[in-house]
């Protein structure tokens, strides 16, 4: 059946930012659709509100917006673009719910765009609930016992019935989010009330329990002629009550006998024609008994999935590319195998390896939180490996996590570790390694965590015998969906042990440059690095150079085989990385864009022979080692925070006093801020210490912390003779927030011309001294009309991407040009790339839903997951898009609490003036309320804090507040704001805490009384050509 000719033009909706649920694998997935659909002649139009994402390069699409994910916003995209049809199942369960509300609001009807992918009905069927159930009952298959609920009340109804412990599951949510595992009538009460809460439709699906049952997953694809294929199982080694997300995985399944496995395929096939999904993948998920090999359906989503990015990288099979082509009218046959060039898509795909995919956590960024395991999912990113055997598989997986610290064990007892497994935790398997080194028995362990035994045995000889797995000679073999079948064209590798020698790598005689990845997205390190690593992957291509990936992690676009010439699937430590230099003997790696995991390889490289190309190691540590770094500082004339390096609790506590309060107190050994804190005394600072210094001799940071300041984030480029400034970024937040949880506009939107000068030269000059090849990082603080540097880092930063967006310049591609050595005179660039006339915000989204009980305050520990982007043509448009983007959007009327410090007061009034006259009520605390009402703004006053109740926070709780300003400054007030926030934060509350956010928060405001905010794409904003190239 040939492609649909009917169809010209496709919008395809992306899943915004990355949050705990929904990460980069939608990105991946949206750029194989993008490719595919333009190869076969459709004109793309992409909508997606993450400017760190691939897919919204403007050269991916024809017409490419940079919006909320809001029915809104769309529909005007619609409006303007006139697709023929929408396809939702490549942006997630965002994606899905939005196709859902604009067929809903007569959107797609009223302009003629049809669904495609997975209609209205079969995406009906698949997330609600009560309609899937039904679904299933007429297929004749079996679910848990369950009830549906719209209130609490009625979930209690049937609580005797279904039983303890129960599973409640919010419908069209994300990652389980709201979800959990009742064990009692109090934790239900509590989980059904926030899954109501959670679900857009007020719904819960209340399970009875199969915690301790096998969990498997099947990738099923499906066409309009019902030609069904199964692409990979996946077995989770965690059994039932483990979110899928949150569990160690292995593909293709290892512990069915083929009888069961077969019914699982049958009945796979069998939800997906009952559902409906009709040209595209979906994912089943199952439930299996190992007692009484009884199958029970969990739930499938009708879309690409976090599992289908996983098995299209355990496989080779790019169900995404595959899913597009169905869309528009081709089966299954009819679309040919990339890898193999002689198989169709319907032939189904056969791997004799072992894949294990591990979730990474960070709780350790989340004080207090609840660090058990449930259906609720927790972790922010994953590693895959592969390899011949489950145990070199597991063992590689477990080398890839690059933990910041790893579980500390030492002094348990063999009881003491079993008594751990009773509930999971991220650390579970390393306290299951444990316990069989100090001589517990597989039933020991089982009877502990319902692991089931298989594994267990793997696992216990990979305990006792951990060197056994890798003897012999490390070999590398291809990925070829066809375990050797037929003869495959591929390029994509992975390691594995064995007797002889036998790579299956074809080098060829181009030089090739190896870019290192980024490994697991975590909170600090994300996808804006893996945005820089593809970039550089495209210019080395483009450079005649083979560009060879070296990653471990699924999610990406970075580990999608056609992205580079050859992809390595293995760890990023300096033996894996070593083993693969001495295979491809590059003219050498580049460490600058997969953030700090590659950069602590270099010196590594450099000592190993392994030229670094870029930057030199020396450069880097200059900017990193605080003393080379505060002298050179000095010899620049450029001024810096008082500061001073402690190595034991006394030495701080003596520096403290040199320094002055406030400071900004860090271990020497952070990522993201990690373990960094303001503290305003003495006695915060020895509470600071006893918390988490150690005696061991490491270094301690003590900066003054400039209340107040503006902070600012300079991204250049430089060729060793020659800077370019790309962008400076005005932090919207206030002073000692990290700077990637913090909103910021660029280009700066209160900073002076002979600032912006100052910022300019320091920034140029600094890179220069530096001897900086390739990019920069800059964060200064204006403080009192003054400029400090506060930090340097001469490496692709987070804020790359953003800012590539933002002027029309790829800084990563122009980089990594200049890495192969072409200068920066060549590269032609803007004189003034800031300059084009229309204002970009970032904002970050935080993932303080997930943690129950965490400590939501933000500071200079960052916690964000992801970011979003506004563009407008002023700033306070641009803010309330930002702001949107994220969440938390600015309320059109209702009550706005103002609480500023004295010096910010005569503005306040400014904000004030202009809610008041477009009929918001105004509450203050007392100082505040007196400055309005001197200035004729009426105001009820509000207690502070510590004065008693009701006060801002009870306000919040009870829902009367709609909008804060609060701008914090000194220990007390800071407190105060921090208790606003997690308040605000709670219920979705937009908290601005610097002026210019609240000012810009007041204009935009009154900017949508007078109608829909404009949506601009890319192509308009920077005159792009066909081939994306800057005219």
């Amino acid at each position: 059946m040939p492609r649909r000719d009917d169809i010209k033009k496709i919008l395809i909706v992306g899943s915004g930012p990355i949050v705990i649920g929904q990460a980069a694998e939608f990105d991946y997935s949206g750029v194989q659709a993008c490719k595919v659909l333009r190869e076969e002649g459709y004109e793309v139009v992409l909508v997606n509100s993450n400017p760190a994402t691939i897919m919204t390069d403007p050269e991916f699409a024809d017409r490419t917006y940079v919006e909320p994910l809001l029915p809104g916003p769309v529909a005007q995209i619609i409006e303007r673009e006139r697709p023929d049809a929408l396809l939702p199942t490549l942006g997630g369960q965002t994606a899905l719910n939005l196709a859902k509300a604009l067929a809903e609001d007569g959107t797609l009807e009223k302009f003629g765009v049809e669904l495609i992918g997975a209609n209205y009905d079969a995406i009906e069927r698949a997330e609600d609930r009560e309609r899937f159930r039904e679904t299933m009952d007429a297929a004749g298959l079996r679910m848990p016992l369950s009830a549906i609920a719209t209130s609490l009340d009625e979930a209690l109804t049937h609580l005797e019935e279904l039983g303890l412990p129960a599973i409640v599951r919010p419908a069209f949510t994300l990652g389980g989010r709201g979800g959990g595992i009742a064990r009692d009538e109090a934790e239900f009460r509590e989980i059904v009330q926030r899954g109501i809460n959670a679900s857009p439709i007020g719904q819960v699906l209340l399970d009875q329990s199969v915690i301790g049952w096998g969990e498997f997953e099947l990738e099923v694809m499906r066409d309009r002629n019902d030609n069904c294929v199964i692409v990979c199982s996946i077995e989770n080694l965690d059994p039932m009550g483990v979110h899928t997300g949150d569990s160690v995985t292995v593909a293709p399944q290892q512990t069915l006998p083929d009888r069961l496995y077969q019914r699982l395929r049958d009945q796979a096939m069998t939800v997906i024609r009952a559902v409906g999904v009709e040209t595209g993948g979906s994912n089943v998920q199952f439930a299996v008994n190992p007692e009484t090999e009884e199958i029970l359906v969990i739930e499938m989503n009708p879309r690409v999935s976090r599992s289908s990015a996983l098995a299209s990288k355990a496989t080779g099979f790019p169900i995404a590319k595959i899913a597009a082509r169905l869309a528009v009218g081709y089966t299954l046959d009819e679309i040919p195998n990339d890898i193999t060039q002689l198989t169709p898509a319907s032939f189904e795909p056969t791997i004799d390896y072992v894949v294990v995919k591990w979730p990474r956590f960070a709780f350790e960024k989340f004080r207090g939180a609840d660090p058990y395991l449930s259906t609720h999912m927790k972790s922010v990113g994953e590693i895959m490996s592969i390899s011949r055997t489950f145990q070199q598989a597991f063992g590689k997986a477990m080398r890839s996590r690059e933990l910041d610290s790893v579980p500390d064990l030492v002094g348990r007892t063999r009881d003491e570790l079993l008594t751990l497994l009773e509930r999971p935790t991220a650390e579970r398997y390393d306290v299951m390694l444990e316990a069989f080194r100090q001589g517990a028995s597989v039933e020991d362990v089982h009877s502990r965590c319902l692991v089931d035994r298989w594994f267990l045995h793997e696992l216990r000889e990979l305990a006792l015998h951990p060197e056994a797995p890798f003897s012999g000679e490390r070999t590398y073999k291809s990925v070829d969906t066809c375990a050797a079948e037929f003869e495959a064209r591929t390029p994509y590798f992975y390691s594995c042990w064995e007797n002889e020698r036998d790579d299956e790598v074809e080098r060829g005689d181009r030089p090739s440059v190896i870019i290192l990845g980024a490994g697991p997205n975590r909170i600090g390190q994300g996808i804006e690095f893996d945005y820089c690593c593809v970039h550089a992957a495209m210019t080395v291509r483009e450079a005649d150079r083979d560009a060879v990936m070296l990653n471990c992690n699924p999610e990406t676009v970075s580990t999608d085989y056609d992205t580079s010439d050859r992809l390595y699937f293995e760890p990023l430590t300096l033996e894996d990385v070593l083993a693969v230099c001495e295979v491809e003997r590059p003219e050498g790696v580049i460490v600058q864009f997969g953030g700090q995991t590659p950069l602590k390889l270099a010196q590594g490289l450099v000592d190993a022979g392994v030229p670094v190309l870029g930057t030199s190691v020396d450069a880097i540590d200059l900017a990193e080692d605080r003393g080379r770094f505060g002298r050179l500082l000095d010899e620049l004339g450029y001024e810096a925070p008082p500061y001073a390096e402690a190595h034991s609790v006394e030495e701080a506590l003596a520096a403290a006093e040199r320094v002055g309060f406030p400071l900004l107190v860090r271990p020497s050994y952070v990522l993201g801020g990690r373990a960094m804190e303001i503290v305003y005394g003495v006695a915060d600072l020895e509470d600071y210490l006893a918390r988490n210094v150690r005696d061991d001799g490491r270094a301690i940071f003590l900066d003054r912390f400039l209340e107040d300041a503006i902070e600012v984030d300079v991204d250049a480029l430089c060729d060793g003779e020659e800077a370019w400034i790309g962008g400076i970024m005005q932090h919207v937040e206030e002073a000692g927030i990290h700077s990637g949880d913090s909103a910021c506009v660029l280009p700066p939107h209160s900073l002076g011309p002979d600032m912006l000068g100052q910022i300019r030269e320091q920034a140029t000059g600094l890179a220069l001294r530096l001897g900086v090849v390739g990019l920069i990082n800059v964060q200064f603080a204006v403080h009192g009309g003054r400029l400090y540097i506060i930090e340097a880092n001469p490496r692709a930063s987070r804020t790359v991407p953003f800012v590539s967006k933002a002027i029309g310049v790829p800084l990563a591609k122009m980089a990594c040009r200049v890495m192969l050595g072409e200068r920066i005179a060549d590269l032609d660039l803007p004189a003034d790339p800031m300059g084009a006339g229309h204002v970009c915000v970032k904002e970050a989204v935080l993932p303080f839903d997930r943690f129950e009980g965490a400590d939501v305050l933000l500071g200079p520990e960052m916690r964000s997951t992801g970011e979003v982007m506004g563009l407008a043509r002023d700033f306070p448009t641009a803010f309330a898009k930002a702001q949107a983007a994220a969440g938390a959007p600015l309320p059109n009327e209702g009550t706005v609490f103002i609480t500023v410090t004295d010096s910010d007061k005569p503005a306040a009034v400014a904000i004030g003036q202009t809610l008041h006259d477009l009929g918001f009520r105004i509450v203050a605390t007392g100082g505040t309320k007196a400055a309005l009402e001197r200035m004729g703004i009426p105001a009820i006053e509000l207690q502070k804090i510590g004065q008693g109740h009701p006060n801002v926070v009870d306000w919040i709780e009870s829902g009367e507040v709609d909008l804060v300003v609060n701008t914090p400054t000194g220990s007390g007030a800071r407190s105060d704001g921090w208790q606003i926030r997690r308040a605000a934060v709670a219920r979705g509350v937009p908290c601005l805490t610097t002026l210019s956010g609240g000012l810009a928060a007041a204009r935009a405001i009154a900017a949508g009384r007078q109608g829909a905010f404009e949506v601009l794409a890319l192509q308009d904003i920077h005159r792009t050509d066909a081939a994306g190239t800057r005219t």
